[in-house]
């Protein structure tokens, strides 16, 4: 059985499920109503039958159409029918005609049987010796079309249930989905990088006022851990940058006061570690910046397959001299609105990261997909690839693998691409290339 997941389906689930009910119990009522007035006429004209057809040794024809009589004359049995008919069917007395021969014992009887002033029934037919039949027949409505009133009053009556219910129902869907969907927005900010955002708060108080309450309380409390541990390793960043730069200056004053090809070298070395450095601070900058959310507001419409193709043409040299090669698949137009400049970047470090950690010989191919709603990017090496236990690990801030742990880089590459296809909402995505590595980044179009 398929599990209930959404307000939609549990709301349509308790509906029929209460419309079954009612429908049920309406129903049942009407069913229970009409057997009772059913067993109330059967007992009335048992007891009618019984007084018409008098006592066995009593029982000759004349004698049966005199009692008739008399039962028809009377108040109480004035409205109950009478037949007497011989062996042969032919009638012999009573106030009624039938078209049809009822059965024996107690039956229906109905519009179709035409008897005057009769829309509904019940009829006992019985022996009464000497071949002879007596029917006695009943109304089981008060008057005219009483089943027909009584089944619109049992419409009007559940039927204003079900319109109440519903309403209420639908009242509730409404409140609880607009309450959810604040959450939901709010969530959708702060995933954007809006740390600022709240769920609104209703002031006439209640249960969902204390939940966007709660729930903004503990908002503000993630919201000051992430930006106490943001502020340590920006300050960090930002504080190391400044003396890192004044020892390379010093490095490089010393490099050029050395007075042997040794010192030389040894200061060359200090120097590229200390670029290294000021490279992963300011990396790290740079993802803290991109994480924020500020560069959506310059976002613009472009063309990611002419992006591509661009980024692909100015890298062209770069990947030859590396002793690899490049291509682009021909792709269609893909408009997204995104930062031209971000995702450029994004391409050039996807390319620049296959050049360091492929051999030479390898392809590198680009391709730009258009599927409804989505722009797909895709970067496909024919190199190691990562295996897949090691993937998170890769896109994990200092990330190296162990592969890769005595090459050059800081393991930042990866997590920058990642930040910038998050801040465009988008989705990425390491997969095997059987052989190499495909990143797959799905960026919406609008």
């Amino acid at each position: 059985m398929t599990r209930l997941r959404s307000l939609r389906a549990l709301t349509l689930a308790f509906l029929i499920a209460f419309l079954i009910a009612t429908l049920g119990t309406g129903f049942a009522i009407y069913t229970a109503t009409q057997r009772t007035i059913e067993r109330l006429v059967d007992r009335r004209i048992l007891v009618v039958s019984d007084v018409a057809a008098g006592i066995s040794g009593d029982r000759s024809p004349e004698e049966l159409v005199r009692r008739i009589n008399a039962a028809t004359r009377e108040r109480d049995t004035g409205d109950i029918g009478f037949l007497l008919l011989d062996a042969t069917g032919r009638r012999l007395g009573g106030n009624i005609a039938l078209p049809r021969r009822l059965p024996m014992g107690f039956s229906t009887v109905a519009l179709k049987d035409q008897i005057a002033g009769l829309s509904a029934g019940r009829a006992l037919v019985r022996d009464v010796g000497h071949g002879m039949t007596l029917v006695t027949i009943a109304e089981t409505e008060p008057f005219d079309d009483y089943n027909a009133a009584r089944v619109r009053i049992y419409l009007i009556g559940f039927g204003s249930i079900l319109l109440v219910v519903i309403g209420g129902l639908l009242f509730f869907v409404i409140t609880i989905g607009r309450r959810i969907g604040e959450t939901r927005r709010t969530v959708d900010a702060i995933i954007d990088g809006d740390m600022s955002r709240r769920v609104p708060v209703d002031r006439s108080g209640g249960e969902f006022a204390h939940q966007a309450m709660a729930f903004n309380r503990m908002l503000d409390r993630i919201s000051e851990l992430m930006v106490g541990i943001s502020n340590v390793s920006n300050d960090i960043a930002h504080d190391l940058r400044t003396p890192l730069a004044r020892l390379r200056s010093q490095l490089a004053l010393a490099l050029r006061r050395a007075q042997t090809d040794g010192q030389r070298d040894d200061l060359e070395t200090a120097i590229a570690m200390s670029d290294e450095l000021l490279e992963m601070f300011a990396a790290m900058l740079r993802i803290a910046e991109i994480e924020g959310g500020d560069r959506r507001a310059a976002f613009a419409t472009l063309d990611l397959a002419g992006l591509a193709e661009e980024i692909a043409t100015m890298m062209q040299p770069v990947v030859a001299d590396g002793d690899r090669t490049l291509t682009l698949k021909p792709s269609p137009v893909a408009e997204i609105v995104g930062d031209r400049q971000l995702l450029g970047q994004m391409l050039v470090n996807l390319i620049e990261n296959a050049l360091r950690h492929t051999p030479p010989g390898t392809r590198i191919e680009i391709g730009v997909a258009t599927t409804g709603t989505t722009a797909t990017l895709t970067v496909t090496d024919t190199g190691p690839g990562i295996p897949e236990d090691q993937r998170k690990l890769a896109l994990r801030r200092f990330g190296r693998l162990d592969a890769s742990r005595h090459d050059e880089g800081h393991g930042l590459g990866l997590p920058l691409i990642q930040a910038i296809v998050r801040l465009h909402r988008g989705t990425i995505a390491l997969e095997d290339a059987a052989p190499g590595l495909r990143v797959v980044m799905a960026l919406p179009k609008g």
